[in-house]
């Protein structure tokens, strides 16, 4: 198992990073740790199918030593997706159509990044890294460049540092125009070990990765197209790269 990033001792500025526990979120940690920030991850149990993603996100901050902090809402009362409701997660579904897929959380990205614009401002942040990606991706409305401008502009209007003219605060999107084998390859050169991230939408109980959600199925092709193998477990009937 790869050593601790070298890189970790040359942290200066602070930053917050939304780490989910999925493969894209710790490296846009990595990235945060390479560019030498200290950085403060920031994960939520939202009512979301299963606890393994969030079992993931410690052991990952654990592992690079970093401030984490866990942040109990309920997306369940809204529901809309199926990750927050009793809704079958699709397997297996092909290529996508351009549809919004129903994995999708309503505002998801927008919540989670108030909830940083937040913590940013507290500890005196003005840098917010967040994982999205706009190439290989599910076509989520809030991963897009256009939505993170956007934030960013607005959370320059909504701050007492953008009030008073301070430091700008910036939304850091370090992997939105990679594909996601240039994603795995970048945090491979990093010294990232994707065994300790899930990305699966449907795990099993003994926490195993589907194989056949959208999410198993960009994370295998992005690893096939590297030409590296998942570290990760998958459940038995195996998977589709």
């Amino acid at each position: 198992m790869p050593g601790v990033p070298p890189f970790l001792s040359s942290q200066q500025r602070k930053c917050v990073v939304l780490l989910s526990g999925g493969l894209d979120s710790v490296t846009a940690m990595a990235v945060a740790l390479r560019d030498g920030f200290t950085v403060h991850a920031l994960s939520f149990r939202y009512g979301q199918r299963h606890s393994a993603e969030i079992d993931a996100a410690i052991r990952i901050a654990r592992r690079y030593r970093v401030e984490h902090q866990i942040v109990d809402i309920d997306l369940t009362i809204f529901g809309g997706s199926a990750l927050t409701a009793d809704i079958a997660v699709p397997r297996d579904a092909g290529d996508s159509t351009g549809d919004i897929p129903i994995t999708y959380v309503p505002a998801r990205n927008t919540i989670f990044l108030s909830y940083a614009l937040a913590l940013a401002e507290v500890i005196g942040s003005t840098d917010i890294f967040i994982g999205v990606n706009a190439l290989d991706y599910s076509g989520y409305p809030d991963c897009r460049p256009e939505y993170i401008a956007a934030f960013e502009r607005m959370a320059n209007l909504a701050t007492r540092a953008g009030v008073e003219g301070q430091e700008p605060l910036r939304i850091r999107a370090p992997l939105i125009s990679l594909s996601k084998a240039d994603i795995i390859r970048l945090g491979a050169s990093l010294g990232v070990d994707y065994s300790m991230t899930l990305s699966c939408y449907d795990p099993a109980d003994d926490g195993a990765a589907c194989g056949h959600c959208d999410a198993c199925r960009l994370r295998l092709k992005g690893f096939r197209e590297a030409g590296l193998e998942d570290p990760i477990r998958y459940a038995a009937e195996g998977a589709s790269p």
